[in-house]
């Protein structure tokens, strides 16, 4: 059969791995197929949350992108960026120049709390404060000015480690990581003395993971302090629930040591020039204020006999001025392609995109968050992307069904061609407005619109900038430009 054609949406780590399952299963058929992708994005720069959900101070995560980049490197990839789906193209647009679409956007949302104060100024969605402090282009780098002394981050996963870390550690501590300029002299006259961290359940049920938690503990000059008998495992559970899940379940454990040894040292950290204090068994109730946050009402918490969480009717207030929710992340809807509103996903089976009927729509996949919810880790995409492209190339291309024998998943396999020469196809070497051939009905219409996307050229171009930008300002390897406009610039899309 002649090769196949597939765009992918999103070029996140569920888009990358998307991409690399496509080539890596293609291969693999009986005979191969051979397979060609465009990975197409609307921001002018790769990797997603790789690059803009990840702390600066966790390289070893950010190392991931290295990984990644071998996958937009591969001769079957091209990368497309600034081409935003529902504005330069649409959904149908997309369906007539490819054999396959896999929409892979992740979820860009925060949930809301629903409660009073939620719009006051000083009230934030956590994405809001990741994608500042990560450089995302859409946030402007003046956007925090973080006056507040006293800052409540309202949830206990490791999003809300992150920006509580990030609030409280010492700055000059990020000068050699990525982060943008602007960002870094906000840090640095940062008026932060104070993080509250709070969660509306107990210790056990707490989604952090421990080396994330273990790390609070270790910033220099900050004292870690828990909230009054709230590390006790029955204190408010009546179920003896906690308990049982700090027998069994050694992530648990390991979090509650952790915790435990804070609360029995609280009190002891006189001097630390800064305060994170961990608070659990409290829900929001409303943020105060007339003008702006002025305090957080919360209301103590408890699970009763039966496991349910109920309110005690207690409340105190917490002294804030800003307050940032962190409470899990929702996909939004792209336009045309199916949405359910209660799960936030893309309805499917295996990854093949569902109608309203159930029935799946012939060429369309979803993958990652948007197809699971915002479930797992960065590695968890791998699994995911390979049930997904499974299910593709058994629709198109006589792959194996669900009783064969099974493809391999991401990450097993090298990339056929991807040996000393990988660097010199498509992805790596190809300017994204020439004559590529499996994309030429693609280009053909993006220049009709007059869209000048982004290439792998241009990307190498903003990396080129911003290792130049470290140099220059004497910080570490790389720093981020810090608007869409220096990007831009940097690829040559606008003047300087």
């Amino acid at each position: 059969m002649s090769a196949l054609t597939v765009a992918v949406i999103g070029s996140g780590p569920a888009g990358l791995y998307t991409a690399e399952a496509l080539i890596k299963q293609g291969a693999a058929i009986d005979p191969p197929v051979e397979i060609h992708v465009d990975v197409i994005d609307r921001l002018p720069t790769p990797y997603g949350l790789v690059r803009y959900g990840v702390a600066p101070d966790h390289k070893s995560i950010k190392s991931i992108a290295e990984y990644l980049r071998g996958v937009l490197e591969h001769d079957g990839v091209r990368f497309v960026g600034a081409v935003h789906l529902g504005d330069e193209v649409t959904r149908d647009d997309l369906l007539s120049c490819y054999d396959a679409v896999v929409y892979a956007t992740g979820a860009m949302r925060d949930r809301r709390l629903g409660i009073g104060g939620e719009d006051l100024p000083g009230s934030y969605a956590a994405t809001d404060f990741v994608n500042w402090y990560c450089g995302h282009p859409d946030v402007d780098p003046d956007r925090f000015m973080l006056d507040a002394e006293s800052v409540a981050v309202i949830g206990v996963g490791n999003v809300a480690v992150d920006v509580a870390r990030i609030l409280i550690r010492e700055p000059s501590e990020l000068r050699d990581t990525d982060v943008s300029q602007p960002v870094l002299e906000a840090l640095m006259t940062s008026k932060v003395r104070e993080v509250h961290m709070i969660g509306r359940r107990g210790p056990a049920q707490a989604k952090f993971t421990t080396k994330e938690l273990r790390e609070l503990g270790e910033l220099e000059g900050v004292e870690v302090v828990v909230g009054s008998g709230e590390a006790d495992l029955s204190a408010f559970d009546e179920s003896g629930e906690s308990e049982r899940l700090a027998a069994d379940n050694r992530l648990v454990r390991g979090n509650y040591k952790v915790i435990s040894d804070w609360a029995a040292r609280s009190g002891t950290g006189a001097g630390a020039g800064r305060r994170l204090t961990v608070r659990f068994w409290l829900s929001p109730v409303e943020i105060q204020g007339e003008s702006r946050v002025e305090g957080l009402t919360v209301e103590r918490t408890r699970l009763d006999a039966s496991g349910r969480l109920v309110g005690t009717g207690q409340h105190e207030t917490v002294p804030v001025q800003m307050v940032l929710r962190s409470v899990g992340y929702q996909s939004v809807p792209l336009p045309g392609v199916p949405f359910d509103d209660r799960s936030h996903t893309v309805p499917n089976a295996d990854g093949r995109v569902l109608d309203s009927s159930g029935q799946p729509l012939p060429g369309e996949y979803v993958a990652g968050w948007l197809k699971r919810g915002p479930t797992g880790v960065i590695g968890t995409n791998k699994s995911d992307a390979a049930q997904t492209v499974r299910a593709l190339l058994a629709d198109l291309a006589g792959g194996p069904g669900p009783d064969d024998a099974p493809l391999p998943r991401a990450g097993l396999l090298r990339l056929p061609g991807a040996g000393a020469g990988a660097g010199a196809g498509a992805g790596a070497g190809a300017d994204t407005s020439s004559d590529v051939a499996w994309s030429a009905p693609f280009n053909e219409l993006l220049a009709a619109r007059g869209v000048k996307p982004v290439g792998y050229d241009d990307w190498l171009k903003i990396e080129t900038a911003e290792k130049e930008l470290a140099s220059s300002l004497g910080r570490g390897a790389r720093v981020k430009l810090a608007s869409r406009a220096d990007i831009h610039a940097a690829c040559g899309l606008i003047k300087p």
